[in-house]
C-alpha cells in the first residue's frame, strides 16, 4: 500500500466486561512509527448484553453462535454512530473481540464479535482474530501488545498494562520479551462490588486493609509464578487457581483487597528488577490500574524509589489497548509482521487477523 497515513479504528473488549473502548487512531510511517488518538469514546454494555457476555462461557453452542452475531451486530452499530457522530472515515474497523476461551494448549482462544456482522453493521472493513494463527503455530496467542510497544513506545524500558489481567513487555537482549505478570482488577472488581462499587476508587479500600501474610504467601508460591517460558493468564486460571484461594481465606474485603495488592506490587517488582538493564528504568504504567495509587505506591515501595514512571494521559491510560489493536490492523493491511514468536513462543513471527473486505 502506497498511503502513509492511516486512520482506523481499533475495538477493545475487556476480560472485567466494563464496556466497549474505541479508539479512532491516524498512524505515519517515516523512520519510525508515529500516532495520534483523534477521537476516542467508551460505551457501556446494555445489561442484558452485559450478562451474555460475562456468562457467555457457560452458553450452549447455539446460543453463544447468536451471541457472536448479535455482538458483532452491536459493535458495529456504535461504531456506525462514533463515525456519524465525529465526522470521519476510517479505512477499517481493527476489533479485539470479547475473549470467551483462551486455552492455548488446547490450540484454542476464542474471541467473539462475528466479522461479517461487524462490517455489514458499520459499513466498514473489518479485521479481527489476531490471535489464531500465532495459536496454530504453536504461540500463546498473547500477548500481542508488545508490537504496538516496540514500535510505538521505544523509549519505555519497560510497558505494564493493567488491565484484567496485568502485562509486561520489554527489550531483551535484542528481542521482546512480554508475558502475563499476575491478575488485576479480573480479581479486585468483585472484592470492590461486594463493598459496593464496581471498583476499589484509588485503592483507598485496600490501603485501609491489612496484609495477611499467609495468603500472601500462598499466592506467591502458585504454579504460574514458576514458570519461566512465554505465559499467560485467562478467565479458566482465576476460576481454578486464584478464586479457590479468595474464597477459602476468612479475611474481610478491604485486607484481601490489600494482599491481593501486595501481592501484584511483589510480582511486578521482581520481574522489573531480574530484567532491567538500566539502573534507574523507565516504565510506562497504562490500563485502570494506573489510577490504583496505592498499587503505585506498594511497587515504589518494592523498588525502592528505584525507577521512573512515565506521564501517560488520560487517552492513553484508558485507550491504549485500542490504539495497539488499531496499529495491529495497520501491520495486517501491509502485511508486516504483528505478533512476535519472542512473547507468545511460537515457532515464528507472524501477521494476524482476518480481513472482512
Amino acid at each position: 500500500m502506497s498511503t502513509t497515513l492511516y486512520p482506523v479504528i481499533g475495538l477493545m473488549s475487556g476480560t472485567s466486561g466494563d464496556g466497549l473502548d474505541l479508539a479512532y487512531c491516524q498512524f505515519s510511517k517515516d523512520e519510525n512509527w508515529s500516532f495520534e488518538f483523534l477521537h476516542t469514546s467508551t460505551v457501556s454494555f446494555p445489561g442484558h448484553l452485559k450478562d451474555r457476555l460475562l456468562d457467555s462461557h457457560l452458553l450452549s453452542a447455539l446460543d453463544l453462535a447468536l451471541l457472536d452475531v448479535d455482538f458483532g451486530k452491536w459493535m458495529g452499530e456504535k461504531v456506525r454512530e462514533f463515525c456519524q457522530t465525529n465526522q470521519i472515515e476510517p479505512l477499517a474497523v481493527c476489533s479485539h473481540g470479547h475473549t470467551v476461551f483462551h486455552q492455548p494448549t488446547k490450540g484454542l482462544s476464542l474471541q467473539i464479535g462475528n466479522g461479517w456482522a461487524l462490517r455489514v453493521a458499520s459499513g466498514l472493513p473489518v479485521i479481527n482474530d489476531f490471535r489464531m494463527l500465532d495459536i496454530q503455530l504453536g504461540g500463546q496467542g498473547a500477548p500481542l501488545v508488545p508490537i504496538g510497544d516496540e514500535l510505538l513506545f521505544p523509549e519505555s524500558d519497560f510497558c505494564v498494562n493493567l488491565g484484567g489481567i496485568a502485562n509486561i513487555s520489554m527489550a531483551q537482549k535484542g528481542q521482546r520479551l512480554a508475558f502475563d505478570c499476575s491478575p488485576f482488577n479480573l480479581l479486585l472488581n468483585p472484592l470492590a462490588e461486594t463493598l459496593g462499587a464496581p471498583y476499589d476508587d484509588r485503592g483507598n479500600w485496600a490501603r485501609s486493609g491489612t496484609v495477611n501474610q499467609e495468603f500472601l504467601d500462598l499466592l506467591n508460591q502458585l504454579p504460574f509464578y514458576q514458570l519461566n517460558q512465554a505465559k499467560s493468564l485467562g478467565r479458566e486460571d482465576m476460576e481454578e487457581t486464584f478464586l479457590p484461594l479468595i474464597k477459602k481465606s476468612r479475611n474481610s474485603p478491604q485486607d484481601k483487597l490489600a494482599t491481593l495488592i501486595e501481592h501484584y506490587a511483589y510480582q511486578l517488582s521482581q520481574i522489573i528488577q531480574n530484567h532491567q538493564v538500566n539502573e534507574k528504568p523507565s516504565v510506562l504504567i497504562t490500563g485502570g490500574g494506573a489510577y490504583n495509587q496505592y498499587f503505585i505506591e506498594r511497587l515504589d515501595e518494592h523498588l525502592h524509589g528505584n525507577w521512573n514512571l512515565l506521564p501517560a494521559s488520560k487517552e492513553l491510560i484508558e485507550f491504549k489497548e485500542a490504539l495497539i489493536f488499531a496499529f495491529l490492523g495497520v501491520l495486517r493491511m501491509r502485511e508486516e509482521t504483528n505478533c512476535l514468536a519472542s512473547v507468545t513462543g511460537a515457532s515464528q513471527d507472524s501477521c494476524g487477523g482476518v480481513w472482512y473486505h
